[in-house]
């Protein structure tokens, strides 16, 4: 099950208490104070793990707590500090605090991670308090209360190229083609419901990773379609390929749909590198295909006529994908 959003409760260890103790020799009738300090509580920690792909564990438990840190003794010793917690989560997630939406982290790499709770600090026993003045002290602290806090968690999906289009615009079937991935494919309205990755190898020691989003509808900035729920997925992709059948109605008023969804997004995904590709070429007649090379998309985006079915089109457009990148480092 593919699960990229969740939220948790964490709770830090809390601090151990801090000791009363006096010595108690057998000569020494009046011993001065020996209580040890207390154990700090465990940390919550949160780190990137490049074997993960899904936030699912997160799905079924949702409340984390450390351990607590052992109180001071006698003697002089101090207690043993709670065990942390680590929550393993893909590369590739962002952490909020869910009461003020601040973004606490962003795990991009394999290990990065961040103490998302921090353990109690544990109290001082007796043996701290003593004087000059107050040499058999009968205090000692308490320890801290460990932090506690929901964090939201939102896994936006690593890839080089993002495959946009609207549902049925042939995106499964063309990274079914190009790449070892293995979508659902089906001739109805959004068959892929989450987005699939897979990776395309463009020659020797050349390759990259492909992510075959949803499709996407009029409004899916606002939710329809489940868009909002995958657009944001869209953000970590270094440029964009939009995939558009060659039976549609009006070409150019497609792309600029969804350019607008994305747009209505975050504007800033409409200044990444992109391709159009022209889907389903084997549908199309020799006139027709002679028409859609001449449609003008945007400025400066190259259009390629490609067929999943027929391979048409198909290594020139993963060459332009390539040559795209290393033009964007």
């Amino acid at each position: 099950m593919f699960i990229d959003q969740a939220s948790i409760a964490v709770q830090a260890g809390n601090g151990g208490n801090g000791c009363i103790s006096f010595r108690r020799e057998k000569h020494v009738p009046k011993g001065g104070p020996n209580g040890g300090n207390g154990g700090r509580g465990g940390h919550v920690i949160i780190c990137a793990d490049k074997q993960l792909t899904t936030l699912m564990d997160f799905h079924y438990r949702r409340r984390y707590k450390a351990e607590n840190g052992v109180h001071g003794k006698g003697a002089l010793k101090t207690g043993r500090d709670g065990n942390d917690i680590v929550l393993k989560v893909p590369c590739g997630t962002l952490l909020k605090d869910d009461a003020t939406g601040r973004v606490l982290a962003d795990l991009v790499n394999h290990g990065d991670e961040i103490v998302v709770a921090k353990g109690g600090k544990g109290g001082r026993g007796n043996a701290e308090f003593a004087t000059s003045t107050i040499q058999a002290p009968r205090k000692a602290e308490p320890g801290r209360q460990g932090e506690e806090r929901t964090i939201v968690l939102e896994l936006q999906l690593l890839a080089d190229v993002g495959l946009i289009g609207f549902p049925n615009a042939g995106k499964s079937t063309l990274i079914s083609v190009i790449s070892a991935a293995k979508p659902k494919i089906a001739d109805y309205p959004f068959t892929t419901l989450v987005p699939n990755l897979g990776i395309v190898h463009a020659g020797e020691y050349r390759s990259f990773v492909v992510a075959d989003m949803p499709g996407l509808i009029e409004g899916a900035h606002q939710g329809k379609g489940l868009g909002t729920l995958f657009l944001r997925h869209i953000e970590r992709t270094r440029m964009l390929v939009f995939l558009i059948e060659c039976i549609a109605d009006d070409p150019k008023a497609q792309y600029d749909m969804l350019l607008n969804e994305i747009k209505s997004h975050n504007p800033e995904l409409a200044k990444k590198p992109q391709i159009v590709a022209i889907t389903k070429m084997d549908l199309a007649d020799s006139a027709l295909g002679k028409e859609l090379r001449k449609i003008s998309f945007r400025k400066g985006i190259r259009v390629i006529p490609i067929s999943a079915v027929s391979g048409e089109g198909l290594k020139e457009l993963v060459n332009m994908m390539w040559e795209e990148l290393g033009k964007n480092g």
